[in-house]
């Protein structure tokens, strides 16, 4: 049948022993009853397959020296991303962390980009000097370095948005490690007291680095962190949860309700960046048994064949298709040749005459345009 009725209480019973979303300052939450077309279940299940294999090629280029430097991969929290973007338009806006290789796919950057980005070259999405770590296209704000200051970003862009009156809304996106950040909780306060139309989401992976979230903080109800912003927490390994949880709360921020709170409680198959190696925190058992559990992948999958919404052999082909999409941009990302050292300075400032930018010392002058 072409279209599913699917329980997501159900649903989340089975897969990680959460029936419901949580709420908190909110009378009801999202539809437990969601509606989802075979032609959106595979373009769910081809999007998170993407994610996941540009994610594995790019594990395996680091360790062939190719792509050096920070790297944080994304793989095991694609039912985030693909839901979060399922929920919103393209002409909303969206600032993450440094784990943003996803966001940059599912906001419009191609994986070619984003894997010529990755090594550095001239074809890369920020032209090779951005680097994994700070990736940006339109409405999406990147990829940022430092722990938490996207969030005060994620709310200034909101504050446009109001501004603006455009209907539009920001999605800002921070870990469980950001989580305890002091700035995170000034923003909360500017973004209630002006209602600004931001979606603050906590994709909580349980580690913040290499410390469980029950050691980083006195409270672990995320979603409650807020206090005088309603909050939501619900099964981030779940697309058709997240879908619906983003929906909810986008129609909160446009109705002009002023920001919500999400946590998405999810988890990552690699360690904390390429330089850890993820199991001196954890055991590789517990990895396991998410995989084996709560895959989002793998979930999508299996209610997609146990609803006759699709074959077996349609999403083999799909699996075919993203492998060369991945090996084709492999290939150009390490072909590409590397920007010249000319072009180091250029785009300091945007739409701005000519200028001299100071080299290593006083006496190396080097140019910037525009």
């Amino acid at each position: 049948s072409g279209k599913m009725l699917s329980n997501i209480s159900s649903v989340l019973r089975a897969c990680a022993q959460r029936n419901k979303c949580d709420v908190h300052k909110l009378d009801e939450g999202p539809a437990t009853q969601v509606v989802m077309t075979r032609d959106e279940g595979l373009q769910y299940y081809r999007t998170m397959q993407l994610m996941r294999r540009m994610e594995l090629k790019a594990d395996q280029l680091y360790k062939q020296k190719i792509i050096r430097g920070f790297c944080h991969l994304y793989d095991g929290q694609e039912a985030c991303a693909v839901g979060i973007e399922a929920a919103i338009n393209q002409t909303d806006h969206l600032i993450t962390a440094y784990r943003a290789h996803g966001y940059t796919y599912t906001r419009g950057g191609t994986v070619k980009e984003i894997m010529a980005e990755l090594t550095g070259r001239r074809g890369g999405i920020a032209k090779g000097k951005g680097g994994s770590m700070h990736m940006y296209c339109k409405n999406f704000y990147g990829g940022n370095g430092i722990v938490g200051a996207q969030v005060p970003l994620g709310a200034g862009v909101a504050l446009a948005c109001k501004y603006q009156g455009n209907n539009e809304l920001c999605v800002c996106l921070y870990g469980d490690g950001a989580a305890n950040q002091g700035q995170i909780f000034e923003t909360y306060n500017m973004a209630a007291l002006w209602k600004l139309p931001v979606i603050f989401i906590c994709e909580n992976n349980r580690y913040g680095m290499g410390t469980s979230v029950e050691r980083a903080a006195a409270s672990t109800d995320y979603y409650k962190r807020g206090e005088f912003i309603p909050g939501l927490r619900l099964d981030g390994m779940d697309v058709l949860c997240v879908r619906e949880a983003s929906r909810f709360a986008a129609d909160h921020c446009r109705s002009g309700k002023g920001p919500i709170l999400m946590e998405l409680q999810t988890y990552r198959y690699h360690g904390h960046s390429m330089s850890d190696p993820g199991v001196s925190y954890r055991t590789r058992e517990e990895i396991q048994e998410v995989r084996s559990k709560s895959d989002p992948i793998s979930l999508l999958k299996d209610r997609m064949l146990s609803n006759n919404m699709a074959s077996v052999e349609e999403l083999k082909d799909i699996d075919v298709e993203v492998r060369k999409q991945i090996e084709d941009a492999a290939q150009f990302a390490t072909t590409d040749p590397e920007p010249p050292l000319e072009e180091l300075c250029n785009h300091i400032f945007h739409n701005n005459p000519p200028l001299e930018v100071r080299g290593t010392h006083p006496w190396s002058k080097l140019k910037s345009i525009s």
